[in-house]
């Protein structure tokens, strides 16, 4: 009689997967892996596409701190091209800047032909962090809330595909990542004075978001809201919906060949004069 070990989740027995748990997330991480090399090479056919067609793509990523954005957006560019997918997330505006027009060096920043440009928070700083941390005026919040969906209604006009995308995460959940980043020495970084301060006031920023999603939701430029309290499938759902909502085309292109390679010249001979090395010490 064959004593053969029989592993727990074999031959598809889902039973045994979903008693355990680990079985269980180690199935569910191999499917989020796949589902996310489908979306990559979906994401190259776009960038092909808008590099052959010349489209301008305008995607906006904005959120509760620790909702994922960075994450989010590590996953739609890392198999691209930066020369076409740009990520822009400015600082805080230099003493020239706040002498400018508000939208200017957002303007500045808006694609060419043939670019698709990932904003990591964008103009709407200003109904968001600026009017809860008191860094610009009521009035100034209002008039942007007012002014914003006719620009974005220009700029759709005007021929760009614009997207928008809030990343929301509940309380529970924002804390246990923010206790992560305390915990962890390699993520400290992340943690910021001002996200503290967002989490101590976590009902004033809801009602900036509710205000600012209520009133610049529009037809042409509206928000999609992505529930991201579990990370891995937030960018399963955000990635998905942000192909689907590109009319993009595959772009079929002659397959690659590598050419017959030069001989080498009957003269020729090493370079033998002194380099600096790199050590190897791996």
């Amino acid at each position: 009689m064959s004593k053969k070990k029989h592993k727990r989740g074999q031959d598809g027995d889902l039973a045994a997967v979903a008693r355990d748990p680990k079985a269980a997330k180690k199935a569910r991480d191999k499917a989020y892996e796949a589902r996310l090399s489908e979306l990559h090479v979906e994401l190259a056919r776009l960038q092909a596409w808008v590099t052959a067609t010349g489209a301008r793509i305008v995607v906006i990523f904005e959120g509760r701190d620790a909702a994922g954005k960075g994450g989010m957006i590590k996953r739609i560019t890392e198999k691209v091209s930066p020369r076409v997918f740009r990520v822009v997330a400015l600082p805080a505006p230099s003493d020239r800047q706040k002498t400018q027009i508000y939208m200017q060096r957002y303007i500045e920043q808006l694609p060419a032909a043939g670019e698709i440009v990932i904003f990591d928070r964008s103009w709407y700083n200003r109904p968001g962090v600026e009017r809860v941390m008191g860094y610009c005026t009521e009035q100034a919040a209002t008039r942007f809330l007012q002014e914003i969906p006719h620009l974005e209604s220009l700029l759709v006009e005007s021929g760009i595909t614009l997207l928008k995308y809030f990343l929301t995460v509940g309380e529970e959940e924002q804390e246990r990542r923010f206790r992560q980043r305390i915990d962890d020495p390699v993520r400290q970084w992340k943690l910021s004075p001002m996200d503290l301060e967002s989490y101590r006031r976590w009902w004033d920023y809801t009602a900036a978001y509710d205000e600012m999603i209520r009133k610049t939701d529009t037809g042409s430029a509206p928000w999609w809201i992505v529930d991201s309290n579990d990370k891995k499938a937030a960018r399963i759902n955000c990635i998905t919906h942000l192909l689907g909502a590109i009319p993009y085309e595959r772009i079929k292109y002659d397959e690659p060949r590598l050419g017959k390679r030069q001989k080498r010249p009957d003269d020729w001979s090493a370079d033998t004069s002194p380099r600096n090395l790199v050590p190897s010490v791996f």
